[in-house]
């Protein structure tokens, strides 16, 4: 456990140290948080539980418990469940999709409770890797035919749970782990996860400060509540979290130029001279960003919840800008291995929300927020 930690760490450290061929950013530790492999998500569109996961178990890295692999797909059965429910409750105007955001885990975590990865890994198909382009069809399909009928007999209920069971695979009731039997429930008691620790938060100006409010995103299906703060304030909650050792489950926009996981940087660039494409061997200067242009960018929808993350701490380049440590989950590609660096000015104006542990929070802002 230790030696992979060590490994993984002593990798990223000789890969971010290093200038690579071609490559403008020299990178240097602000603060460097332990967290597990990077794993890939593959084809699905599960970003935000492969992300709110790492966060899990970084949290029980960091709270001593040791290095643990969770269950993705564990979750995400449950979470089709619950979102072709409300989908039918809506009468079909539902979120039948694969996304969703950091809550919906830890709504699992309440109901069901976790398992580790090697006792559910959530492939019973003919593939090596995930893949729910086929099962992502056959739910539409089994969605559309109740709501139609205007009822769920309880053959719907057998087909969509055999449907689920022969994708994913049936989930466990009871298993054995390290020679302990667990259920589900009582391995998420051994883990000493208190799911009331974790808040999500957003910062835009349509909605009030301070407050909790539904943030209408589309993966939001659930509406639900995220505190609400100036995007001063939001930065400051990151800085405190990653300094004092906590990570971050991140939701935001990677559909910018600026964004290459190939490069290992996401970057907010200021275009001169007619340039019309990035050149990441050079460093650019950075777009100023205010909680005016983050709201005109949500607003026209330039700013959308493409993507979930994991931010494991802060680097600074050659000239003193500072970068978030991000790990994504679609496996080792890309200079990091895995992981890049996105600017301050990136995450400012990108973020939509993020999951923290409420003791990450500075102790003003908690008091503002009420928690």
């Amino acid at each position: 456990m230790k030696k992979t930690l060590l490994t993984v760490s002593l990798l990223l450290l000789t890969v971010v140290f290093n200038l690579a061929v071609g490559q403008a950013y020299q990178f240097t530790d602000v603060c460097r948080n332990k967290v597990t492999p990077v794993k890939d998500q593959a084809r699905t569109g599960t970003c935000w539980c492969f992300a709110t996961t790492a966060f899990m178990e970084s949290e029980l890295i960091r709270t001593g418990k040791g290095e643990f692999d969770l269950s993705e797909m564990y979750v995400v059965y449950q979470n089709y469940l619950n979102r072709l429910q409300d989908n039918y409750l809506r009468r079909g105007k539902g979120n039948i999709g694969e996304g969703s955001i950091a809550h919906m885990l830890i709504d699992v975590y309440r109901t069901n409770g976790i398992v580790p990865e090697e006792v559910y890994n959530g492939i019973k198909y003919d593939s090596k890797s995930h893949n729910h382009s086929e099962l992502s069809e056959y739910l539409g399909a089994i969605a559309n035919v109740s709501v139609q009928m205007k009822r769920r007999s309880p053959e719907y209920y057998k087909i969509m749970n055999n449907l689920l069971s022969s994708y994913l695979g049936e989930r466990p009731e009871k298993f054995t782990y390290k020679g302990v039997e667990y259920t589900p429930q009582t391995f998420l008691k051994y883990l000493g996860i208190n799911l009331d620790d974790y808040v999500e938060l957003t910062s835009f100006s349509h909605l009030p400060y301070y407050k909790a409010s539904v943030l209408e995103i589309p993966d939001n299906w659930d509406y639900g509540r995220l505190y609400n703060l100036p995007i001063d304030e939001y930065m400051e909650v990151i800085n405190n979290a990653l300094k004092s050792g906590y990570c971050i489950a991140w939701d935001g926009d990677i559909s910018e130029k600026g964004f290459s996981q190939k490069n290992g940087v996401a970057i907010n660039p200021i275009l001169e001279n007619g340039e019309l494409a990035i050149d990441f061997s050079k460093i650019y200067n950075e777009k100023k960003v205010d909680q005016s242009s983050r709201q005109q960018g949500f607003e026209s929808f330039v700013t959308t919840d493409d993507h979930l993350m994991l931010l494991t701490g802060i680097v600074k380049d050659q000239n003193g800008t500072i970068y978030y440590i991000t790990k994504n989950s679609w496996g080792t590609e890309g200079m990091f291995q895995g992981y890049l660096n996105m600017s301050e000015s990136f995450v400012r104006a990108k973020s939509v929300s993020m999951l923290v542990n409420k003791n990450s929070i500075p102790k003003g802002i908690r008091e503002k927020l009420g928690i």
